[in-house]
């Protein structure tokens, strides 16, 4: 820790000079592609072999069988400042139906549409109270009414237990096959919380306050990874925010600093597709790795967030795997990270279109998280500088 820690105080480069990461813009033949290249094929190639052998495919996107209803609204929520809306998203499939609950925090006194927040809630449900008894940092609903955003926010429980079940409960149960076995390549758990964020994308593009071309999702550890995942598929989401979310989230799995492969694959047997198991302490024959990931936003926007006292998420790993997303960015026209030097602990780097900072502290999502979160928002959006 001392030495990551001496890093950001210093400013220096803490490039690790040993990695061998995969070139995001080499073809398996050697050859480096086009921007033409990139927008045709490869980037599909390249989100292919992250479902092939990490985190699984979906056996459907948007459902033939999907209903909003809206279940609630208080036009008068937080003071008389905000409207709430209490959605139920309901989804049927070829072994039954599913649903969970979306709750949106709209400002009342901003021009609507307005842009977003999309939270992907995986800790206790007071952490996202909507009747505001609970008011918890890691959800900031005043926070986001207070600088013109909505605020929405889904338990990624309803989606799929955080657990493994054998996949025959929530949305896996009611979409795979039935009586055949799952294949090596079937979706896991962070990919069925990632299609519910998409399912919650489908009901923004019909709710008219929200303006769903400026949508951010955003999730903290394992709600982190998922988040990226999201961003990664659905190129709907115009900014996708991991906080904490190391490995198999931004963490460089080359890096092999903090949580492992094989250790996740172990604890979390129901994340990932069967696949990622065979790169159990062999990081080294993955065909992809996370900075690749991040590439997958490209031209959009995504945003890291790292905390100096959670060495289990790595954050020299999140780090590098931004900084060597950068060149697809810069392929694509646009600024990545715009740094190699790891930054100061509370020195946000926010001038590109990938943004990243470390915080002080521990692993948690807080208030001065979002704060950051917002500002990138608002000088990316709404063209304003901190």
């Amino acid at each position: 820790m001392k030495s990551l820690l001496l890093c950001a105080m210093m400013g220096i480069c803490c490039f690790a000079q040993d990695l061998k990461l995969p070139d995001p813009l080499i073809t398996g033949e050697g050859r480096k592609v086009s921007a033409e290249e990139w927008k045709a094929s490869h980037r599909q190639r390249t989100l292919e072999l992250f479902r092939s052998h990490i985190y699984g495919h979906n056996p459907v996107e948007r459902p033939e069988e999907l209903n909003f209803k809206l279940v609630e609204i208080d036009t008068n929520a937080i003071e008389g400042k905000a409207t709430l809306k209490r959605v139920e998203i309901s989804y049927g499939g070829p072994n039954g139906t599913g649903g969970f609950m979306l709750s949106v925090f709209i400002p009342n006194q901003v021009k609507r549409p307005m842009p977003a927040f999309l939270l992907i809630c995986n800790r206790a449900y007071d952490n996202i109270d909507h009747t505001r008894k609970e008011k918890s940092p890691f959800w900031p609903v005043e926070l986001a009414i207070e600088r013109g955003y909505a605020m929405a926010a889904f338990h990624n429980s309803e989606l799929d237990p955080d657990k493994h079940d054998e996949f025959k409960n929530g949305v896996h149960g009611i979409f795979d096959p039935k009586n055949q076995p799952r294949s090596n390549d079937a979706w896991g758990t962070i990919a069925a919380w990632a299609w519910g964020a998409s399912r919650v994308m489908d009901y923004f593009e019909t709710d008219h306050d929200i303006d769903h071309t400026h949508v951010a999702v955003v999730g903290h550890s394992r709600g982190g990874k998922t988040a990226l995942w999201c961003g990664a598929q659905d190129e709907r989401f115009a900014l996708s925010i991991s906080n904490n979310s190391g490995c198999t989230g931004a963490a460089l799995a080359r890096n092999k600093r903090g949580e492992s492969v094989a250790r996740i694959n172990k604890v979390f047997p129901h994340w990932f597709c069967e696949n990622y198991k065979h790169y159990n302490d062999r990081e080294g024959d993955l065909p992809v790795d996370q900075h690749q990931l991040i590439s997958l936003m490209a031209p959009r926007l995504v945003y890291v967030a790292s905390a100096s006292e959670d060495d289990w998420a790595d954050p020299q790993g999140e780090f590098l795997a931004c900084v060597h997303a950068g060149p697809v960015y810069e392929l694509l026209g646009v600024r990545g990270l715009g740094s190699g030097e790891f930054p100061k602990i509370d020195s946000p780097l926010q001038t590109g279109h990938i943004g990243y900072h470390l915080r002080r502290g521990k692993h948690d999502l807080v208030e001065y998280d979002w704060e950051r979160f917002m500002d990138f928002a608002d000088r990316h959006w709404l063209g304003n500088s901190p």
